[in-house]
């Protein structure tokens, strides 16, 4: 990359009405022509001959769920995310531990929309989105640098037709002291390859000469903070490696590791009371402590519960919930109860023209008298697959462009039916709950079967096929083999 940092240096003394083009893959024909240091040119306004654009905010399931739903004889479809893949959620805890590879779990944007690497209008920046321009129907955007010797971010905007807003959501830390600097979250790629790495680590530094019995006890716990579907998976994974893979290549420490998992109330609150029950017995017996707690502050080698109780650990995960990214709490967009991104029934944000959210991000304004649903990734995808399709019917009807939808018939209004919440807790058990509500009747059921239906679903929500195949052989080789233990 130096012949592209000499090319920024020279072009900051040419004259101000030359524009550098900072993505190669753009053509020069599209892009606006002022520039200045550090903020270069981007995607200027469509013409009526050309094919409207949809640009698209985020990456996750809600975002990736629309564009592979829009129709690109209609639409040319630019997404902007800081990360080019979609991460498969559901089996992200597996990653950690090695019963998966992190690659299963990620999936490529460009294999989910083909013709962002394909069609000539259509890209991929890799970029955050700084801020929002209604009024201008613009997009601003910085790009993302890893590293110290990387180029500085540039800025650039993008206009658009139609603007999908699916940020997604952060997790939630409630204030508390100290999480963002010592525990590790559970929603990226990343997230997952630094607990692995910390929890090997620690297995290596245990096992050290000369190092006492208090601190081996100290770096060999485990403690998981939040008792949803996410920490309640963890920990089970986490005890599964335990007792498979560890006590067998560890066995001089075996007798010191342990998990603790925190909760202020019931773990799984959203599932049945029974399949509750049965999760609890199971965990406990799996050698899970199950605390109830709330956690008041956290130091670097221990955490400090409301009750005065001090808990010393090794690796501490944090899986509490999600909320509003601080860019949400920093757009002027009407907001709903807890505060989402708040749209109407057609997931249309009603202060703006072309503006949509779906996914976390969002959610019902009160105006329209429906309850906020719950940050789940059905939820994200089934409001994608119904966003791609209302787009779509939009664009075939001569809407696709900037204000062209004024007054359309948009037809049927977006309705969601939930068809249920799976979970695993480890030892080849999991929990099913086919209700739709949690004061509703319905099929629930615990054990090996659900384990197998658990299992089974994920591995045909897997988007691509590739994807599938590397799911199912590392599920064999960690059956006939056991995990993998190499620190990398």
């Amino acid at each position: 990359m130096a012949w592209f940092r000499s090319l920024i240096r020279v072009s900051g003394i040419k004259p101000r009405n030359r524009a550098l083009n900072p993505f190669p893959l753009a053509s020069l024909a599209c892009l606006s022509t002022e520039a200045t240091t550090n903020e270069y040119s981007g995607l200027g306004p469509t013409v009526p001959q050309e094919k409207p654009r949809v640009v698209v905010v985020g990456s996750g399931w809600a975002a990736c769920r629309l564009m592979k739903g829009l129709d690109t004889n209609l639409y040319d479809v630019v997404c902007v995310s800081p990360r080019n893949h979609m991460v498969f959620t559901p089996l992200l805890a597996s990653t950690c531990v090695g019963t998966l590879e992190f690659r299963s779990v990620a999936e490529p944007i460009s294999r989910i929309q083909p013709a962002i690497s394909r069609e000539p209008g259509s890209y991929f920046f890799l970029s955050n989105c700084t801020g929002i321009d209604p009024d201008n129907h613009s997009v601003h955007c910085e790009t993302v640098t890893y590293g110290s010797d990387t180029l500085d971010p540039w800025k650039f905007k993008i206009a658009y037709d139609k603007l999908v807003i699916a940020l997604g959501a952060q997790p939630l830390t409630f204030g508390i002291h100290g999480v963002k600097e010592h525990a590790i979250f559970l929603r990226e790629v990343y997230h997952a390859q630094e607990i692995r790495r910390k929890l090997l680590l620690n297995l290596m530094l245990s096992d050290v000469p000369g190092i006492s019995e208090e601190e081996k006890s100290r770096l060999l716990h485990c403690v998981v903070v939040g008792g949803g579907p996410t920490g309640v998976e963890f920990s089970g994974e986490l005890s599964d490696f335990i007792t498979n893979d560890v006590r067998q290549t560890y066995a001089h420490v075996k007798d010191y590791i342990h998990v603790t998992l925190i909760e202020a109330n019931e773990i799984l609150s959203s599932f049945d009371d029974s399949l509750r029950h049965y999760a609890t017995k199971q965990l406990t017996k799996s050698g899970v402590r199950l605390v109830r707690g709330i956690v008041k502050d956290v130091k670097a080698q221990k955490l400090i519960l409301n009750d005065g109780t001090e808990v010393p650990y090794g690796l501490l995960v944090w899986s509490t919930g999600v909320g509003p990214s601080p860019l949400v709490n920093s757009l002027e967009l009407p907001k709903s109860p807890g505060g989402r991104i708040g749209v109407d029934e057609w997931l249309r944000i009603p202060s703006v023209q072309d503006v949509f959210a779906i996914g976390d991000c969002s959610g019902f304004l009160e105006s329209t008298g429906k309850p906020t649903l719950p940050a789940l990734a059905q939820v994200a995808e089934r409001q994608g697959k119904y966003l791609s399709h209302l787009l779509n019917r939009i664009g075939k009807a001569g809407g696709g462009h900037a204000n062209g939808a004024n007054g359309m018939e948009l037809g049927d209004p977006f309705v969601y039916k939930h068809l249920g919440s799976m979970a695993t807790i480890g030892r080849y058990k999991a929990l099913v709950d086919l209700r739709q509500s949690k004061e509703a009747k319905g099929l629930s059921m615990a054990g090996f079967v659900s384990w197998f239906i658990w299992r089974s679903a994920y591995l045909t929500r897997v988007v691509s096929w590739r994807n599938r195949f590397y799911v199912a052989i590392n599920w064999l080789t960690t059956f006939v083999f056991g995990r993998d233990i190499s620190r990398i």
